[in-house]
């Protein structure tokens, strides 16, 4: 009877043990995403901290634009589309289905040497400053569109990509993308090199392409223009969160910073995700990897939200 006893709890033990390996079996196999380079920086980040728990994973990314996003996405050439802008009804209809990842903003830049730079901190962007600049033009110089007695040229850049920063800078005026005026740049990178190399030029870029990663300050060679929220001409202390990339980031999560340019990112894949490594590798980035988003210098859903996407993804 003992001996019996003895195999049983062996056998039992065995057991467990097998169905615990099965469970903890890393996934394989190759996921392929693209789009926004809003979203390309904590997508990289996820994708490493994945493959650290899943090494025969592999997972290629690129960057060119939610525009490129969307419509790899549905033609089926990538598995997931990384979006920074709203989808589109006419793309639902398509099949796109969203599942919102992290939150970040689009924010304006100018050169840090720009001749009246400390005046222009000190009284912020306003929405109608802003339409001046990359709607009407009819600002023509730094002096007319901030008020202040300065001759100085203004050179106005915008992303020449189809893109979700342009779309949700856009939208902070009323308008759509086509009607931003400027010099037409490719990608995030591109323009924040081109106001870096313009002592006059100013132009919009996502946070993680206007702050260091590793040292969370500003980019050297460019200053974040602040948004004069109460419009009342100059930037008061509650509106002065732009000294580091966290600062920014708790002013964004605490609704201090304004919606727009405050946007939502999305993965997209064309209806609910099928590939199981996919739906795996998403499910993940709603779980686990949310712990990397504000580190990465983005803002973290709320939890509610995570949870109903999670339900819907089963």
């Amino acid at each position: 009877m003992r001996k019996i006893v003895l195999n049983v709890s062996l056998a039992c033990l065995l057991l467990g043990s097998a169905g615990s390996a099965v469970a903890q079996k890393p996934l394989e196999g190759h996921i392929t995403l693209s789009g926004a380079f809003a979203l390309y920086p904590l997508a990289v980040q996820w994708a490493g901290e994945f493959k650290k728990e899943n090494p025969k994973v592999r997972i290629d990314i690129s960057a060119g634009g939610a525009g490129k996003g969307m419509t790899d996405a549905l033609s089926g050439m990538v598995d997931i589309g990384m979006v920074s802008r709203d989808v589109y009804p006419e793309e639902t209809s398509k099949g796109a289905y969203a599942i919102a990842v992290a939150k970040d903003a689009v924010v304006a830049v100018m050169n840090a040497s720009n001749p009246i730079a400390k005046e222009i901190l000190a009284k912020g962007l306003k929405p109608s400053v802003g339409s001046a600049i990359w709607i009407t033009g009819s600002a023509k110089t730094w002096g007319q569109a901030f008020g202040i007695n300065k001759n100085i040229p203004l050179h106005v850049y915008t992303r020449s990509d189809a893109c979700g920063a342009s779309e949700i800078w856009a939208k902070f005026f009323g308008k759509k993308q086509e009607d931003l005026l400027g010099s037409g740049v490719f990608g995030d990178p591109g323009l924040a090199l081109a106001v870096k190399k313009d002592p006059v030029g100013i132009g919009y870029n996502n946070i993680a392409y206007a702050y260091d990663f590793k040292t969370k300050r500003q980019l050297a060679g460019i200053r974040v223009i602040p948004v004069d929220v109460n419009n009342n001409g100059k930037i008061d202390a509650n509106e002065n969160f732009y000294n580091t990339m966290g600062e920014l980031v708790k002013a964004i999560s605490e609704g201090k910073y304004p919606s727009p340019p405050a946007r939502e990112l999305f993965f997209v894949t064309k209806g609910k995700p099928n590939s199981k490594l996919a739906k795996e590798f998403i499910k993940w980035v709603l779980t686990k990897g949310q712990k990397y988003v504000t580190a990465t210098g983005y803002v973290g859903l709320p939890k509610a939200k995570i949870d109903k996407q999670l339900k819907a993804l089963k």
